[in-house]
């Protein structure tokens, strides 16, 4: 209950910014649940509308608007619909498993068996947040725990790449490897190369591969921010999931919403400019370069793409948002490249 109390009252941003913690945790209750005790002990008179449109609820709490519990709306993309999007960090994003290849029937029965609810889009699972699926299959072997918009990230790549030999492939902000292994599944026959900034992190992924069952990979360690970056090597794929501010993901981890500075939007963008150019140096002519976020911030993405357009011989396929918060998933953005 003490979790859930301050998980509502992160959820609110700068809703209610001046009012009392008091008064903000019986908001997060009310604006979170359809029904919760506190509310039934101390503020009777919105029992009748837990069920209302977050919409009515807003307008119920005396003021309250519904676009401050984003507060970083002016740094948003012109993509981005603020209300909804502000809106979205009053829900919990549901739990979403990637199936490996092969792996489709037995994972369903596996979910099936243990009684989990859920439902299936392509190989692209939906389960409650707090299901136990690390119990009932063998996470990564089996299914990646990767969010909606996550496994979407590739589909450009993918699709213009259909009819073209890909050989040697380079996941230059590697990090948790998530993404690692959605490229080996989308084209098995790649050399991959993964690299982060440090030797804990590769530790981790490379262990997390092992468990994927992909062991014909590279890796080194790398801080490709630094001027001093160079690599001997050249890809027909390079993938640049940025560290960012993860603004999209913050239904997630609504602490972030309540603690996040603005002063950091810039902090991330000159860092992933500076990524963005370094490794673009390192495709191969007519390759590609995807560079990825999952930030709803121009500055971190848009701006970006226009920045690697100015500095680099790279032109733009494609750029795109993978807009999660109508559907209980993160949003992300994705820009495919070519030289």
């Amino acid at each position: 209950m003490i979790a859930d109390l301050c998980f509502c009252f992160y959820r609110l941003g700068g809703l209610l910014a001046n009012e009392t913690i008091e008064k903000r945790l019986l908001v997060g209750q009310f604006l979170c649940h359809s029904q919760s005790p506190f509310l039934e002990e101390f503020q009777q008179d919105w029992l009748t509308s837990t069920d209302a449109p977050i919409e009515r609820k807003v307008k119920a709490i005396d003021g309250a608007d519904l676009s401050s519990i984003f507060p970083f709306t002016q740094a948003l993309s012109k993509e981005i619909d603020g209300d909804s999007f502000a809106a979205s960090h009053l829900t919990q994003p549901d739990l979403f498993l990637r199936l490996r290849p092969g792996q489709e029937k037995n994972v369903m029965q596996k979910l099936a068996a243990a009684s989990l609810p859920f439902s299936i889009e392509n190989a692209c699972i939906r389960l409650p947040n707090n299901s136990k699926v690390d119990e009932v299959i063998e996470l990564d072997k089996e299914a990646v725990v990767q969010d909606k918009s996550s496994q979407k990230v590739l589909d450009n790549l993918q699709h213009q790449t259909q009819s073209i030999k890909l050989q040697t492939f380079w996941d230059c902000c590697a990090a948790s490897g998530g993404k690692t292994i959605l490229l080996h599944d989308l084209f098995p026959k790649a050399q991959i190369t993964v690299s982060d900034i440090r030797e804990s992190i590769l530790h981790n992924l490379r262990n997390r591969l092992k468990r994927a069952g992909i062991r014909n990979f590279q890796s080194f360690v790398a801080d490709i921010s630094s001027p001093s970056f160079s690599s001997t090597k050249q890809y027909d794929v390079i993938l640049c999931d940025a560290p960012c501010s993860g603004s999209g993901t913050w239904g997630r981890t609504p602490e972030q919403l309540y603690f996040f500075k603005k002063e950091k939007i810039d902090h991330y963008a000159d860092l992933q400019k500076r990524i963005a150019v370094n490794a673009g140096k390192y495709v191969k002519k007519g390759g590609y370069f995807v560079y990825i976020t999952c930030s709803v911030f121009a500055k971190e993405n848009e701006e970006v793409v226009t920045h690697l357009l100015q500095n680099t011989s790279l032109q733009l396929v494609e750029q795109q948002y993978m807009k999660g918060y109508t559907e209980k998933a993160d949003t992300l953005f994705s820009a495919l490249f070519q030289l």
